[in-house]
């Protein structure tokens, strides 16, 4: 029998705006001026959010971080195209996303302080963060699918980094997902670097877009630091989606300009020359000089902005720092209604802080 070719697949590439903010008319997203304000907006309180988080681990106020500097297009981009009933499940550089969902900033430094308690004010269908390395991709598979037997019209998203697609529980996902057409929208953060490991030492395949490919569906991979490409890629996606037309994995070309987290050294990795190469692609100054050509953004209007958002961060740490965790919250969060054994212990558990407290 002759040998012949049965199958031939292809990724495709998306940017829309460049580094110097001149935008391809034919693929810009319909957004108004409104909606691009604040598309501005979150990615900037993104950076500062960062940048608080970052002095106030290194001067003991809060744990160990992970700062999402140079990959804002890619959270806040993303989650500008989710709808408000839809499943959002991060990893833990998604401080983007999470604020664009509408998470008071306030939550995110009481949980990066060290308190559980952040997730009893969180505004529902926004999953707990990640730390173990793709363990959320099962579980945002587990809500797309609950979503389709139920013929609920939503999607879920979820959101990990290169290094989790050496993870068994990224290929059992995606399989799963591919299998049962769920809707399920994967956005690999690809910031060229898993910790330490750099993307070419991850995986032989040309882009990380195509291991989609080999479970049955749709893999893009876009500009990163393009918030308009980053957006419409996701939205096209989600509408697929929501429509029965099943998963697709966006694989985000971006770049992590910092550390891995606080406890990083990238200098003994990497090289200053490569940052720099980086940072002429900033995606906030690229979304920048976009709205500044659209006579939207002005030198007054970001001095206005950065002052405004800096004294909104000065507060939700003032109100973080304050916040005191009860310990009856430990029992009372973990099941709808409390069995009698845990209240028991609860119950128990107070008494003898009161009694230690009197004594």
């Amino acid at each position: 029998m002759p040998r012949k070719k049965i199958l031939e697949l292809s990724v495709d590439w998306l940017s829309i705006l460049d580094p110097e903010g001149n935008v391809d008319e034919s693929l810009e997203p319909d957004l108004d001026k409104g909606t691009l304000e604040k598309i501005y907006r979150t990615m900037v309180l993104t950076r500062l959010f960062d940048d608080k988080a970052l002095k106030l681990q290194r001067q003991g106020r809060m744990y160990t971080f992970g700062a999402s500097l140079g990959q804002e297009a890619t959270t806040v981009g993303s989650a500008f195209a989710l709808n408000p009933d839809d499943w959002f499940f991060p990893a833990f550089r998604e401080q983007g996303a999470q604020i664009a969902r509408g998470i008071p900033i306030k939550l995110l430094y009481i949980y990066w302080m060290g308190s559980e308690d952040a997730y009893i004010g969180m505004p529902l269908r926004n999953f707990t963060i990640a730390i173990p390395v793709s363990t959320q991709i099962l579980h945002a598979v587990g809500a797309a699918w609950a979503a389709k037997i139920k013929k609920e019209k939503i999607a879920s998203i979820v959101y990990f980094g290169d290094g989790a697609t050496s993870e068994g529980d990224f290929h059992e996902g995606m399989n799963f997902a591919g299998v049962f057409k769920t809707p399920t929208v994967f956005i690999c953060q690809n910031n060229q670097y898993a910790i330490s490991l750099p993307r070419e030492r991850q995986t032989a395949s040309k882009t990380l877009a195509q291991k989609a490919l080999a479970y049955g569906f749709e893999g893009i991979q876009v500009d990163g630091n393009d918030a308009l490409a980053v957006y419409s890629a996701t939205k096209a996606a989600l509408e697929k989606a929501r429509s029965g037309g099943g998963p697709t994995l966006i694989e985000c070309f971006t770049y992590r300009l910092g550390a891995h987290t606080t406890s990083d050294d990238p200098t003994k990795y990497r090289q200053m020359v490569e940052v720099e190469e980086w940072k002429k692609k900033d995606p906030i100054k690229r979304f920048q000089l976009y709205l500044a050509k659209k006579g939207i953004w002005s030198q007054d209007y970001e001095d206005k902005l950065i002052k405004e958002l800096t004294a909104e961060i000065e507060k939700a740490v003032e109100e973080a720092e304050a916040y005191k965790p009860g310990v009856e919250n430990i029992f009372k969060y973990v099941y709808a209604e409390m069995p009698s054994n845990l209240k028991e212990q609860m119950d128990e558990l107070l008494a003898y802080i009161s009694k230690k407290t009197e004594g």
